[in-house]
């Protein structure tokens, strides 16, 4: 399991350009004019993890097979998107596609790189795309409430359920709330998701912003980190020119750019790991002489589900795990070593795996 996000945002914010350096292809048009993403591209991108390299190293895997990510580049929102203005509302409809939303915002002045409304305000921009969303949701939730009447008539139990969780979001929307700030109880969380309000998923703020200010941000960035605060959202700093740039280099040119940049890691890492916060998602591996693979699970799945993520017939006949923390996997220098220490552990259906496990299944065909 990955995850998808959709890459949204105003015109000529760099949402394509970034896309294009995270996913190393050329499949987004990157231009200097508003709407030149006209179909939402879609790429999948490795999920940087040097533990599983570690990991590949320590058993002598013959192939490193990483977590995937999906995302999807769509193309720029402008005041009244939800009206049918600039693109319309064929975009809205592949934000809800999408597991989380990254809103790229510019964070930078380039006289050469016009901006849709003249001036450089990410927080009034990040604005706009919320209200629109809004607006969206509104119209949708409207729509909805209409379609229940004849079954909450009947006594639809899934109709009363609906009926009740869009009026909840409608409150909040015409408070100027978005609906990810309902409070939904995990016996509803299910028919909640299935309304797929755009409001409801959670937004990653993407700062975009000049090469020199990749590594602290700056002035614009640091108001969009107090928003995303205040809103409980996430927030990260990236240079898109600086992930074009590191695109097209491999290993040690890479890790060298980044340092003379003064970055530890590329922005692809960071966007990843806010993402899998954002989320609550973890990764735990499977390791052998064949293959060293990851895989991305919520936290919190047990054991079978997390087996399920491999194939359906291992939660199915689930029968245990054979479980390795990471530090244990590498301290005792792989599985037998771990073995010998005591380190492996024979856990069942109830077991909560954790970020790091080193898994092997056993179960019933």
């Amino acid at each position: 399991m990955g995850f998808k996000t959709g890459i949204v945002g105003m015109p000529n914010v760099g949402k394509s350009t970034l896309f294009n350096a995270l996913t190393k292809t050329a499949a987004a048009q990157a231009a200097n004019f508003p709407f030149c993403t006209i179909e939402p591209n879609v790429g999948e991108v490795s999920v940087p993890d040097k533990r599983l390299d570690t990991l590949a190293e320590i058993a002598k895997s013959k192939q490193i097979i990483p977590a995937r990510m999906t995302f999807v580049d769509i193309a720029g929102l402008v005041k009244g998107a939800s009206k049918g203005e600039g693109l319309g509302n064929q975009f809205l409809a592949n934000i809800r596609e999408c597991d989380a939303i990254a809103h790229v915002l510019r964070c930078f002045e380039d006289d050469d790189i016009t901006h849709v409304d003249g001036r450089v305000n990410p927080v009034e921009d990040a604005q706009t795309i919320e209200t629109e969303l809004m607006l969206a949701d509104l119209e949708s939730i409207e729509k909805r409430l209409t379609g229940l009447v004849r079954k909450l008539k009947g006594g639809d139990k899934d109709a009363v359920l609906a009926d009740t969780l869009l009026r909840r979001a409608k409150a909040a929307l015409e408070e100027g709330r978005p609906a990810r700030t309902v409070d939904v109880a995990e016996d509803e969380r299910k028919a909640w998701d299935m309304l797929q309000m755009l409001t409801s998923k959670p937004v990653l703020y993407v700062c975009n912003v000049e090469e020199e200010n990749a590594a602290e941000g700056n002035e614009y960035s640091a108001a969009v980190a107090k928003m995303a605060e205040e809103e409980g959202a996430a927030s990260v700093v990236i240079s898109a020119a600086i992930e074009e740039e590191i695109s097209q280099l491999e290993g040690e040119e890479a890790d060298m750019f980044l340092e003379e940049m003064g970055l530890e890691e590329a922005g692809l890492a960071r966007l990843i790991k806010a993402g899998y916060g954002l989320l609550d998602l973890q990764t735990y591996f499977t390791v052998g002489p064949k293959e060293a693979r990851a895989w991305t699970i919520p936290v919190g799945t047990a054991a079978p589900q997390a087996a399920g993520v491999i194939h359906g017939d291992f939660e199915r006949g689930f029968i245990r795990a054979e479980t390795i923390a990471y530090d244990d996997f590498v301290a005792n220098g792989g599985e037998q070593g771990a073995k010998e220490k005591g380190k492996m552990r024979a856990e069942g259906k109830s077991y909560v795996v954790s970020d790091g496990d080193v898994l092997h299944f056993l179960f019933n065909t």
